[in-house]
């Protein structure tokens, strides 16, 4: 069994699908081709047990024609006799006619057909006779040929009204069933005959059904062989419009699956490009000074020392640089939809951003920086979320000027950090969560443009959002909405 089960499972899904229909038809044919053949051979044996109670008709005979045959009890019929019997009505001479006793003795008409083999259920109408009891059965004769056999008590006249059963003897009637057999054959060859076909019919139109629906994903597997094959993203499955079915929605979500990869390669491609972009320049810089460096030792000509100093302090700034580059590019090589279940636990948002606004106020020292701070728990990466909004503060601290103020509230799970710098001109709002994007007034600061990409998708993942937007009477005002409650959750300590 579990080898025609591995087997199956091997076959394509149009040849399983052929086997299924093709088994389904099979049963429901072989279900109503047996019942048909049930229900014609009981008709069948109904007509045959009709003619045999109208051959047999009552009273049959007089007591004596009774006594008289069993105590001469003929065992063989008499070849000779063309139907004359001791009143026992019309006799065909291809039906059987026969009397049992009790114990088994048999007495048989001379017009009988043959003999039929006596059961027990003949000897026990015998054994207790009732006017209108019969029983039918299916026998055999002398030959061996099917028979069916009726029996039902000897009944006798005595007078004109008075018919009474002859005590300890039953009639037994038969006719040959070889007519009824082959009808029977014959129906079952048909039958046979007919379920074949349909099976056969059911089979191939199951091949045909499979192959028509599974078509679509023929072109499925076309598209993903020739994605694997070429890396081409820009195929599409075509769908109509008002297709519904699970097909089409396979469809749907194959392209949508392309085009959702499509638009990962762009934008890893992208992030490549953007990141040579940006590793050249700090790069060209490095390579500039140390060269510097380098040949004034192979020359034995001294930098002077003021300029030795500025040429080490801008080698110290660029290698800072690119620390820094390099790890908000390791960022964001993570995942944006990972779910880091083993980091993921709940924070207290105050202390972060309290947290954060000391490392703020360090580097903008001549900066006034304000905060009035609510409690709040959120669920997040503790390291990350410190980083989004210290990535925040950084930003309000670079644009600030000298001596200015920034003020920082935390309400209700709302952060909000204005600054009083320039803003951000409307038209470059839209950009500003883009990696690597930097406006026009920020490119002479340092920075790589990736720390409000790491912001957005760092807040994105803890459920929340945040937003930039011009603040009145000058600055930016950038605000961070995060879900949580102002308690910690009863399972903490």
């Amino acid at each position: 069994m579990r080898n025609v089960l591995r087997r199956y499972r091997s076959l394509p899904l149009r040849a399983r699908l052929s086997l299924l229909v093709a088994a389904a038809v099979a049963f429901a044919v072989a279900a109503v081709s047996v019942s048909c053949w049930f229900v014609v051979q009981e008709k069948l044996y109904d007509e045959v047990d009709g003619d045999l109670q109208r051959v047999a008709h009552r009273p049959v005979t007089t007591a004596d024609d009774a006594r008289t045959l069993i105590q001469t009890c003929p065992q063989e019929p008499n070849e000779q006799s063309q139907g004359d019997g001791p009143g026992f009505g019309p006799q065909p001479k291809s039906m059987y006619f026969q009397v049992v006793g009790t114990d088994g003795t048999m007495c048989v008409f001379s017009n009988s057909a043959g003999v039929v083999k006596i059961a027990d259920s003949d000897k026990d109408v015998a054994r207790h006779p009732k006017y209108d009891e019969l029983t039918f059965r299916n026998g055999t004769d002398g030959n061996g040929d099917t028979v069916r056999v009726m029996t039902l008590p000897l009944v006798v006249s005595q007078g004109l009204a008075d018919q009474v059963p002859y005590e300890g003897y039953a009639l037994v009637v038969a006719t040959p069933l070889e007519n009824t057999q082959k009808t029977l054959n014959d129906l079952a060859l048909l039958l046979l005959l007919v379920s074949g076909i349909g099976v056969a019919g059911a089979g191939a139109t199951g091949l045909f059904v499979a192959r028509a629906a599974l078509r679509p994903v023929d072109k499925l597997t076309d598209a993903a062989e020739h994605i694997a094959r070429t890396e081409d993203l820009t195929i599409r499955i075509p769908v109509e419009d008002d297709a519904e079915d699970e097909i089409a929605r396979l469809s749907r979500s194959f392209n949508s699956m392309t085009s959702a990869l499509a638009d990962s390669r762009d934008l890893q491609q992208q992030l490549i490009a953007d990141a040579g972009h940006e590793l050249r320049t700090p790069l060209t810089s490095l390579r500039t000074n140390i060269e510097l460096l380098t040949r004034s030792e192979e020359t034995g000509r001294p930098i002077p020392e003021a300029d030795r100093k500025a040429l080490l302090a801008s080698v110290k700034a660029q290698m800072t640089e690119l620390a820094s580059l390099i790890g908000d590019l390791q960022e964001l090589s993570r995942s944006d939809n990972a779910q880091h279940g083993d980091r993921v636990q709940v924070v207290d948002f105050q202390d972060t951003v309290e947290s954060a606004l000391r490392r703020a106020r360090l580097r903008g020292p001549e900066l006034t920086i304000t905060s009035a701070l609510d409690p709040w728990y959120v669920r997040s990466e503790p390291a990350a979320l410190e980083r989004a909004i210290v990535n925040i503060l950084d930003n309000a601290v670079k644009f600030s000027p000298e001596g200015g103020t920034i003020e920082v509230t935390l309400a209700a799970g709302v952060l909000t950090v204005r600054d009083h710098g320039p803003g951000i001109p409307a038209e470059e709002l839209p950009h500003v969560f883009d990696r690597f994007w930097r406006s026009q007034s920020a490119r002479a600061l340092p920075g790589s443009g990736l720390g409000l990409s790491i912001v957005a998708r760092t807040v994105r993942q803890a459920g929340g959002e945040v937003t930039l937007a011009r603040a009145e009477g000058g600055g930016t005002r950038a605000t961070v909405r995060l879900p949580g409650a102002p308690t910690p959750p009863p399972e903490l300590p």
